[in-house]
């Protein structure tokens, strides 16, 4: 946490406000309030972990504290204000959220990373800045500060906040997630907004039943009592493994980060993996017992290599989960959020969210939407089919090499060994054939789709997430003639290079424990330290995993730019406490370099965001 004396906030200016029933906000209007500010933008798995960490601070202090959303986007879709208004919806928000579209108030704040949080005393001066997740103990000890601080000097003022929550329209579904199909056709939805599982007659619309109480929570128990919060993957087992697992369906229940077991005939819900704790940990080889172990916003499933294959979104990672032996393990990732291939599990994703598996069994398809990219696994590795890199995207088609998607969060594999890819934020169906290496787009026009499900009888199913319904393509669309191609914009997010020289460079990640904290070596080291480049040529010296948090690093003067990933983690324990909780603090950095003659030979990161 780095903190400021008596620095005035600047003003927050935007192109709109939303859930304040209309009202334009300022400063002075949140005056004698404490205030968070919360940089986010919604494609970010790590923002919407900090959404959910803010929720039980806004309960807890809502007649004292105000959190204002300020949504600084990333893709350009999230500049769309209707597509910005569907993700406060669906993510829950119950805040203001001002419409940053042209990064003005992310400039005046210097924020530099997704998600950021800048609290405000109530007299209205900055008074901590915090970058990546995991603040909530932090922030409430802080708070407390604040309420004594500035009760004692009559400047606090306690009372409803300006949150106006929006009217939410009736459809029979809302921003569904992920579609399976059971048996005679049934389709059966992840009904994330509403909480809850769907399921359909084969036409796509009649309503047959509904698997949880639609609330969020976290409750095991009959279909009308169970309790969700944001369900994604669906994963149907095989007859066999179901019988002895005693359930059919698996459910990634994404923000519990749990995985769910639905028993088809009687609706019953039991968890099958998770604690129901974010997971913040180190990688391992080793298998889980599964209930004992933390998971990560598991974001979709899949039945591949007689297991069950989990998108674990919030740590860019693939797992497996074996419902016989109630296990889980890593699949592939190490958690560096990044695109690199190679033999698994030592390669990197970012935010994987949809899974597919080819019709022999053989390749398991992967969307990964931070990289805007279609990989695959073929005989235990990992390859990239489409994209470049976190930030090159846009809607081209053509020779895969050259073509662009734009955070796609859904993959359907055909028959023929091509897949479809629901390409969300360019609201396009697209279609990769490995055969002639070239990619096209078959359906466009949809709201976010994000899931394709390729029928038993062959038709193709697309859930268009934010049209809040299942669109059937028509049986024309996958042919030559179907098809079409786009030549659309490309775009590549660009983030201001650190410029090093080549040679010895000292990085030195700086952690402060939280107040109230203190370094934890009670089961080993505290703290940990690993380091990668892209390209690895970058790092003549000092890549790898160490306890200290200062390394001495040698740069190729042969390579002129590239991406220092690098990962820190600290281990803390409270203070004074009879029986003292325990915190991980862990902060993933990818700091694009360039590399001159006039560059420094020092990098200090702060372990809760990037020190410039």
């Amino acid at each position: 946490m780095a903190t400021s004396s008596r620095v005035r906030a600047p003003e927050l200016r935007g192109r709109r406000w939303l859930n304040t029933g209309g009202r334009e906000l300022t400063l002075a209007d949140l005056r004698g309030k404490i205030v968070i500010l919360d940089f986010w933008t919604f494609c970010c798995v790590n923002c919407l972990h900090v959404l959910d960490e803010l929720r039980p601070l806004e309960e807890k202090y809502g007649d004292v504290l105000v959190v204002v959303g300020v949504h600084s986007p990333k893709f350009e879709h999230e500049r769309d204000p209707d597509a910005l208004a569907a993700a406060v919806e669906r993510y829950g928000v119950a805040h203001p959220v001002l419409d940053d579209a042209e990064m003005a108030t992310w400039q005046q704040y210097a924020a530099k990373a997704w998600p950021t949080l800048n609290v405000i005393d109530p007299e209205g001066y900055v008074v901590a800045t915090m970058a990546g997740e995991g603040h909530a103990d932090g922030l409430a000890r802080l708070l407390d500060e604040l309420i004594a601080r500035h009760g004692a000097k009559g400047t606090l003022h306690r009372g409803d906040g300006p949150y106006v929550p929006p009217a939410e329209p009736e459809t029979v579904l809302r921003f569904p997630g992920k579609v399976a199909e059971l048996d005679g056709g049934n389709l059966l939805v992840s009904d994330s907004a509403r909480h809850s599982l769907v399921e359909l007659a084969p036409d796509g619309e009649t309503v047959l039943r509904r698997i949880g109480a639609g609330q969020r929570g976290r409750t095991d128990g009959p279909a009308g009592v169970a309790r969700f919060t944001e369900p994604q993957g669906i994963c149907r087992l095989p007859a066999h493994t179901a019988e002895i697992a005693g359930y059919d369906v698996v459910v990634a229940d994404t923000v519990n980060h749990l995985l769910r077991g639905v028993r088809l005939e009687t609706g019953e819900v039991t968890t099958v993996a998770g604690t129901g704790r974010q997971w913040r940990s180190t990688v391992d080889d080793h298998a889980h017992d599964a209930l004992a172990v933390d998971l990560s916003s598991p974001w979709d499933l899949a039945w591949y290599d007689d297991r069950v294959i989990v998108a674990m979104a919030g740590i860019h990672q693939l797992w497996w989960f074996d419902p016989v032996k109630r296990t889980v393990g890593v699949f592939a990732g190490t958690t560096v959020e990044a695109l690199r291939d190679g033999p698994l599990p030592d390669v990197w994703l970012a935010q994987p969210s949809g899974l597919s598996v080819s019709a022999d069994g053989r390749r398991l398809w992967v969307a990964d939407s931070e990289t805007s990219a279609l990989r695959f696994v073929s005989d235990g590795v990992l390859n990239t089919a489409v994209g470049q890199g976190l930030f090159d995207f846009g809607h081209v088609d053509g020779p895969a090499e050259q073509a662009l998607l734009q955070h796609p969060l859904g993959v359907g594999a055909l028959p023929d060994g091509s897949v479809l890819v629901a390409d969300t934020y360019n609201g396009a169906v697209r279609r990769f054939d490995p055969d002639t290496g070239t990619v096209s787009t078959v359906a466009d026009g949809l709201a976010e789709p994000s899931d394709v499900l390729v029928t038993s009888t062959g038709e193709v199913l697309v859930v268009e997430s934010a049209a809040h319904r299942l669109t059937r393509l028509a049986p024309g669309a996958l042919t030559a003639g179907g098809a079409g191609t786009v030549t659309g914009d490309r775009h590549r997010t660009e983030r201001p290079p650190t410029d090093l020289a080549a040679g010895e460079l000292a990085l030195d990640v700086i952690f402060e424990p939280p107040p109230g904290q203190k370094l934890d070596e009670s089961f080993g080291p505290a703290t940990r330290l690993e380091v990668s480049a892209s390209p690895p040529e970058l790092l003549l010296d000092g890549a790898g995993v160490g306890t200290e948090l200062s390394r001495r690093l040698v740069l190729n003067d042969a390579v002129s730019s590239g991406v220092l990933q690098v990962v820190a983690q600290a281990a803390t324990c409270d203070a004074a406490a009879e029986h003292a909780a325990c915190h991980l603090s862990r902060q993933d950095w990818g700091v694009p370099v360039r590399i001159t003659p006039d560059g420094v030979h020092r990098l200090p990161l702060v372990l809760r965001g990037l020190d410039s």
